[in-house]
Order: C-alpha cells, then sequence, then structure tokens
C-alpha cells in the first residue's frame, strides 16, 4: 500500500510540474510576435496543446479571449486535490 501512495502522489506531483508548463503557455500567448518555432517554445505548445484542445471544444473564445486555460488550471488543480487525498487516505491506512 506504501508504494501506492508514493506512486499516487509522484503522479500528483507531476501534475503540478504540468500546471507550471501550462502557466508558461499561457503567459507566452500574451506576446503575439514569439516565433514559435524555436525548438524550445514548440515544446512547450506541442505538450500544453492537446490538453488546452479539449477545453477549447467547450468553451469558445469570448471576444478574442480564449477563457478555456482557466477551466484547464481548475481541472488539474481537481486533479491533484483527489489524488493527494487518496494518497493521504492510503497513508492513513497503513499506519
Amino acid at each position: 500500500m506504501e508504494v501506492l501512495s508514493q506512486l499516487l502522489l509522484v503522479f500528483s506531483n507531476t501534475l503540478q510540474i504540468y500546471s507550471l508548463i501550462l502557466l508558461v503557455r499561457v503567459l507566452l500567448t500574451w506576446f503575439p510576435n514569439l516565433d514559435w518555432s524555436n525548438p524550445v517554445l514548440s515544446t512547450v505548445s506541442s505538450i500544453t496543446d492537446p490538453y488546452l484542445n479539449v477545453f477549447r471544444g467547450l468553451i469558445p473564445p469570448i471576444g478574442g479571449l480564449d477563457l478555456s486555460a482557466i477551466l484547464a488550471f481548475l481541472a488539474l488543480s481537481f486533479g491533484q486535490q483527489i489524488l493527494g487525498s487518496i494518497s493521504m487516505s492510503v497513508m492513513a491506512g497503513l499506519y
């Protein structure tokens, strides 16, 4: 059971890192003159765009603003909280 708890914590931490990468991606969209063919920017885009596209299908842009990222962050945060709670429950059951 301890292995399961550790795996859940690793997955939760992975979601936290992904949230930071997603934040960088959203902030970079504020700079329209960026060269997205740059390998670093292209990598960030290729990592985050499939996830964001799921939410872009749910919430269309309103007045030119893409609000789907807000829903994407909420979903990631909810996932992190669920995984953290389950992990703590598993740990509490061990001792």
